[in-house]
């Protein structure tokens, strides 16, 4: 049996790096590589990481942002020929270039929200890309409804909130086909992005779970790419995600980039849970910035929650529409308190539950029948599918229920508006709502807070001069499990589910005193106004800079296979040894020392059965037989077992127990490592070890002559990482006194004498 370590280093030294598919045959976009130098100076390993050791002479900055969706309206002509397209100024993707450098060229790929003609889009490509510096991604009807409709939304939708597939009509259950679909829907991604890239020069930014594959098709292509992800949803706790067939295929994919972006530190928390339990990667933070180990590359990890566009929303709050809007809804809800909620039709939205609190506020505060109003916007679903329909019957029968219940002559206290609703009528229910209502039982973000915020200090402003600056108020109810709430510390925060705790927070909330509801409006719109759009992608940006500033420095190759792939980064002035060099001195060598490290290089880390096969003990008879060569196998392992496996090798040394015994052949005595015999701290150690190994699962001692090791390598990983570090200051104290040294390891803590260090 051969090593896994060395199978990789044979991978490496024959230049192993197949390429994943190539582009369709087509017409193309233009493309502008370029790679400075001499051609005859580049070696394999260059011309196969695509990139050169500096960087272009012509350097022009350029970001690639690279999403599900351009930021683009379609619509077809009245005259049925052509398109018109015009900017989505709704879109994140358009909002984000207010924190990129001006001078900074943004180029955007994705797909139209419309069906195209293939007639049609080759003329439409170079139509987006003159006028928009759009790379549309034209996705086949079939692949298209597996990947978004199939695989995004039936099934990394709902388990990334929670919803495992127990039944095939809840949640989505795992189909191999639209994997498939998904990985393919991700290659024209990468093959759109690949037309049109720089890679020494342009910056990629990936967003949102539909294209968390692509950073490998990328990373393939280019190992020096400069490659940044953000995830809009949340990321769910390792136990949950371990459920996702593909989830060591993804975890890997999304590795391939430099910085991965998190909106909580719960959501990063847990995919680095992940990273952990599932492919042994620990995370470091060095200076703030967190960081995962990842075959020589420092893979960043931000946290960082996305802002509103304040110049957008202030825009709308001037406009006299919305000013006509106010006063018809002040007119209407005269002498009323307006709660307010705006949310997709989800069943992640929690609207059900919200209509439930406002019935069980007023059974309990009857003081607010017949002056309690909750607004309720739904915005129509993205999604489809059984479990969304029972959601909508469920709500509009609360709806029903509620308002016959405590419904009077001319006033309802539900107002349920199923329709879309512009931005600018969204804003008017802002400014006359005294407080709004979010109860998602899992949301990545959620913005309605923000946006309520900041009209809610634009309405003073609007208003009549008479009012102090002091009426500037809002009030927010928001549910614990959306990636806003940290940010909002004057919000009453609610588990959704907790019916008759969300009713006592929104009269609370509606109760309030002005002033109180004033101070924390203030702090709300300080942090709100300064942690927009522009700020949040401004710190992506520069983080991504940083991640990526030695790129040009290190030398790079690219081993693995399919999602297998990842790239080595090494120092400059590592260089891979020729075969042909190592024989070529070894033969004109007249003494060599061969010293093989045992577990993990002549025998698999992984492997139970440790015995050496005949296979490795004929080669080291061949090596050992050779009368320039003196052989050694070296492992921490005891002499017994070792002098046992390798009997049949008379002229081997053996180095036991990390060299504290040695025999240089089977004919010699063993030599002992310096002069102390005593190992009376044994009996300090060793009732400690036994404390921890009997509070830890999976954990166990290994007595040797000379030390004395704990393993927890199967055991839980957090909890086996943190009694290590508990242990190892345990013993470090006990032991202060004696002539051992205290370690750790990988998944070990081993005590041994200072003379073995």
């Amino acid at each position: 049996m051969m090593s896994r370590s060395y199978t990789n280093l044979l991978d490496l030294a024959s230049g192993n790096f197949p390429v994943m598919g190539q582009p369709r045959e087509k017409k193309r976009l233009p493309r502008v590589m370029t790679v400075p130098g001499v051609i005859s100076e580049l070696d394999d390993d260059q011309a196969n990481s695509v990139a050169s050791d500096v960087p272009s002479s012509i350097i022009q900055d350029r970001i690639i942002i690279v999403a599900n969706q351009l930021p683009v309206k379609a619509k077809r002509r009245p005259d049925n020929k052509g398109w018109s397209f015009s900017w989505d100024d709704d879109s994140l993707l358009l909002q984000l270039k207010d924190g990129l450098p001006e001078e900074m060229e943004v180029l955007y790929v994705g797909s139209l929200k419309v069906d195209v003609d293939p007639s049609e889009q080759d003329d439409v490509s170079q139509l987006l890309l003159d006028r928009f510096k759009c790379v549309p991604a034209f996705l086949p009807p079939d692949i298209l409804t597996k990947f978004y409709h199939g695989f995004c939304k039936q099934h990394l939708w709902p388990l990334f909130h929670y919803m495992l597939p127990f039944s095939a009509n809840h949640g989505g259950r795992f189909y191999r086909s639209l994997w498939e679909a998904y990985v393919a829907a991700n290659k024209i991604f990468s093959q759109r992005v690949i037309e049109v890239i720089n890679p020494e020069d342009d910056y990629v930014w990936i967003h949102d779970y539909h294209l968390m594959v692509l950073p490998t098709f990328l990373r393939r292509r280019f190992n020096r790419l400069r490659m940044g992800f953000f995830l809009h949803s949340p990321f769910p706790s390792s136990e949950i995600y371990r459920t996702l067939p593909v989830r060591e295929e993804i975890l890997k994919a999304l590795l391939n980039s430099d910085l991965i972006g998190f909106h909580t530190f719960d959501y990063a928390r847990h995919f680095l849970s992940c990273c952990s339990r599932m492919l042994g990667l620990e995370y470091q933070s060095k200076r703030g910035y967190i960081g995962v180990e990842y075959y020589g590359r420092t893979i960043g990890i931000k946290i960082m929650p996305v802002g509103i566009h304040m110049a957008q929303i202030e825009s709308v709050l001037k406009l006299a529409d919305k000013e006509w809007r106010v006063g018809e809804l002040k007119q209407q809800f005269e002498g009323k308190t307006v709660l307010l909620g705006v949310d997709d039709m989800d069943v992640f939205k929690g609207v059900n539950l919200k209509l439930l609190a406002m019935e069980q506020m007023l059974k309990q505060h009857p003081k607010w029948q017949g002056r309690a109003v909750l607004v309720q916007i739904a915005n129509p679903a993205r999604g489809r599918g059984q479990d969304l329909e029972e959601i909508q019957a469920e709500i509009t029968a609360s709806c029903k229920r509620i308002n016959e219940t405590f419904g009077q002559p001319g006033y309802e206290p539900i107002v349920f508006i199923d329709r879309p609703v512009s931005l600018s009528e969204r804003v008017a229910y802002y400014s006359v709502a005294e407080c709004v209502v979010v109860t998602a039982v899992r949301d990545g973000m959620n913005l309605t807070p923000y946006e309520y915020i900041v009209c809610r200090q634009g309405v003073s402003e609007s208003e009549s001069s008479s009012e102090s600056s002091g009426s500037k108020k809002s009030m927010l109810v928001v549910s614990e499990f959306i990636g806003c709430s940290p940010s909002l510390s004057g919000a009453i925060r609610v588990n959704p589910w907790n019916i008759e705790t969300t009713a006592e927070a929104m009269n609370e909330a509606i109760s309030m005193a002005d002033a109180e509801k004033q101070l924390r409006h203030e702090k709300h719109y300080r942090y709100v106004s300064s942690h927009d759009v522009a700020f949040w992608s401004r710190s992506f940006f520069q983080d991504m800079e940083r991640t990526c500033k030695d790129h040009f420095r290190r030398r790079c190759w690219g081993i693995g296979l399919s999602f297998g792939f990842r790239v080595v980064a090494l120092d400059p002035n590592f260089r891979k040894l020729s075969i042909d060099h190592i024989v070529s001195v070894y033969l004109r060598s007249k003494n060599r020392a061969i010293l093989l490290d045992y577990d993990g290089t002549v025998m698999p880390q992984t492997s139970h059965n440790k015995t050496p096969s005949s296979e490795v003990i004929s080669i080291i008879n061949t090596l050992s037989s050779d009368i320039k060569n003196t052989v050694f196998v070296v492992s921490g392992r005891g002499r017994d077992s070792l002098a046992q496996w390798f009997s049949p090798c008379k002229k081997l040394g053996i180095a036991a127990e990390h060299g504290y015994f040695m025999r240089w052949s089977a004919n010699d005595n063993w030599e002992v490592c310096g002069q102390n015999s005593e190992f009376g701290w044994k009996e300090i150690a060793e009732p400690v070890m036994k404390l921890y190994t009997e509070a830890t699962d999976g954990s166990s001692i290994e007595t040797k002559e000379s030390a004395l090791v704990w393993h927890h390598r199967d055991a839980d990983p957090g909890f086996g990482s943190s009694q290590a570090k508990e242990m190892l200051d345990h013993l470090e104290s006990v032991l202060a006194n004696e002539p051992v040294t205290v370690k750790s390891g990988q998944f070990i803590v081993e005590v041994k004498p200072q003379v073995c260090t």
